[in-house]
């Protein structure tokens, strides 16, 4: 609990510097394709429809979309934040509501009426003649003509334990929520860097595949020309012809495995499908073991990915930074300790209550016009307080059955724990492997494709000098194919892993930093 204290002090003091720092600082780093798209799904519904053209073709000249752009869009705009952030909307009212229960209620009332005509009551006469014969009766006007009544009520709870304990369990429900929005944003962000990632690596196999065809197709047409020339015969020809026709369906599910993945990045972002635009990245390009991006493409995915520290040998203190840090985990600790103030509420049934009540009460009758309330003759007032001590006996067994029901939630929660950390431990350990896996083959990753390129080269000399074949060609191109492949997945399952290691580590860029805003 120290370490979680410590940390969150720390947050805390994040947050803080953020906000003095500015906002409008950080935005000045998004350029205007974020602005654009922040803006299409801020503005109401209507707005987003008359104005959808005009904001397409904005888009369509706009630079590329960032990994920064991407995840503060998410931030704002995803389905499931939105819904954390009500849920923390909704835990603020719950702590005004849980102050009810001990703050006095206040009540007036005034009530007039008017007696068009005055009731009438039959009695004996022989009220008012004792020589009437019995059973006459004899009519008899009550009231007057205007009626006046009216009064205040105080009443005040003194004691009532489970209204006490309601007001800590509602403070500390607001903390549940707040944490189940920091763990829902730390999941969104992670969400959106995987489908981010998924996006270049679709991109990277259908470049990938292009140049696979391109370089194919150039080899077809100098075939044809050496086979005219007599240097090879038609056969040769016909290899290429088939490796062509082999790759081209290749080529086409490239294409559809794009646009699904742009599909699954829209998602996450909460953005409209039919919100053109592209992403900015090469995996081609990307050196996993620099500090610092090869190239200018590659400067935003670096930046992300330069965030969160991760070390090569492990660590013993990574487990108690993902218990300090982790949202799950928070989220069933404070869970833990509401639950435990529920049990603390459920036992205070079996106490009694005490509460005190006030009425102050006026009432007027008068003849005639009527006057508000009368005047002071026709006008009376009376005052009471009472106190009110009320202990159950017995009701049944619901309140053993209650709490034990909430004791047996808390060893569920406990269990729920235990199952957690075990989880987390298990994430830590499988992204380290991944990333020591994909740092340990970089080098060996990027050897191959260097001598690949340099094969490929050597082989079309040869083959342009006539000393050469077409198979060697044929060869040469498939082992470049397969280490660019390779190089490329290598660069993917790394930043993939480094954005799974960063969430179990419960250290996710931009989630303490920054706090999400609702877009409604």
């Amino acid at each position: 609990m120290k370490n979680i204290q410590k940390n969150t002090t720390r947050n805390a003091k994040v947050f803080m510097d953020y906000l003095t720092s500015g906002l409008g600082n950080r935005l000045q780093e998004m350029i205007a394709l974020t602005f654009i798209m922040v803006f299409l799904v801020t503005v109401p519904t209507k707005a987003q429809q008359i104005d959808t053209a005009s904001v397409k073709g904005a888009l369509s000249d706009a630079n590329k979309l960032q990994l920064t752009e991407a995840i503060h869009v998410a931030m704002a705009n995803n389905s499931d934040i939105k819904r954390s952030l009500f849920n923390l909307k909704d835990a603020d009212e719950q702590v005004q509501l849980a102050w009810s229960e001990v703050l006095p209620d206040i009540s007036a009332s005034a009530t007039y009426t008017r007696n068009l005509e005055i009731p009438v009551n039959f009695v004996p006469a022989q009220f008012f003649d004792p020589s009437a014969p019995a059973g006459e009766l004899v009519p008899l006007q009550f009231g007057t003509d205007n009626n006046w009544q009216g009064g205040l009520s105080v009443q005040q709870t003194i004691f009532r334990g489970e209204a006490i304990v309601g007001i800590n369990s509602s403070k500390l429900y607001k903390a549940a929520q707040a944490e189940n929005l920091r763990a829902t944003t730390q999941q969104i962000v992670t969400q959106t860097r995987l489908a981010y990632y998924n996006v270049l690596i679709a991109e990277e196999q259908l470049r990938l595949q292009e140049a696979t065809v391109e370089r194919l197709r150039k080899n077809l047409e100098e075939n044809r020309s050496r086979q005219k020339a007599g240097l090879i015969d038609e056969y040769a020809v016909m290899q290429v012809e088939v490796q062509l026709k082999n790759q081209e369906p290749q080529l086409a599910e490239a294409r559809f495995a794009v646009q699904k993945a742009y599909r699954e990045l829209k998602v996450v972002l909460g953005i409209p499908l039919d919100l053109e635009f592209s992403v900015q990245g090469s995996l081609g390009t990307f050196d996993v073991a620099s500090q610092q991006a090869a190239n200018a493409v590659n400067n935003n995915l670096k930046k992300v990915d330069r965030m969160t520290p991760f070390q090569y040998t492990e660590k013993d203190n990574v487990m108690d930074l993902a218990t300090d840090l982790r949202g799950d985990i928070r989220v069933l600790e404070t869970q833990s300790d509401l639950k435990d103030r529920e049990i603390k509420a459920i036992k205070s049934r079996f106490l009694p209550t005490l509460t005190a009540n006030y009425n102050l009460n006026w009432s007027a009758a008068q003849a005639g016009n009527p006057v508000f309330f009368g005047s002071e003759d026709t006008r009376a007032r009376s005052q009471t307080i009472g106190v009110t001590f009320s202990l159950p006996i017995f009701q049944g067994f619901q309140r053993t059955a209650n709490l034990s029901i909430a004791q047996i939630e808390k060893k569920d929660i406990r269990e729920q724990q235990r199952a957690t950390e075990r989880a987390a431990k298990n994430e830590i350990q499988s992204a380290r492997e991944s990333l020591n896996q994909a740092l340990e083959t970089a080098p060996a990753r990027q050897k191959a494709l260097e001598l690949a390129q340099e094969g490929y080269e050597r082989a079309q000399a040869r083959l342009e000098n006539g000393v050469g074949s077409q198979l060697d060609v044929t060869n040469a191109e498939l082992q470049l194919r397969e280490a660019e492949a390779n190089y490329a997945q290598m660069v993917f399952n790394y930043l993939s892993a480094k954005a799974q290691y960063d969430q179990a580590i419960g250290m996710v860029p931009y989630v303490d930093s920054e706090k999400p805003s609702l877009n409604e």
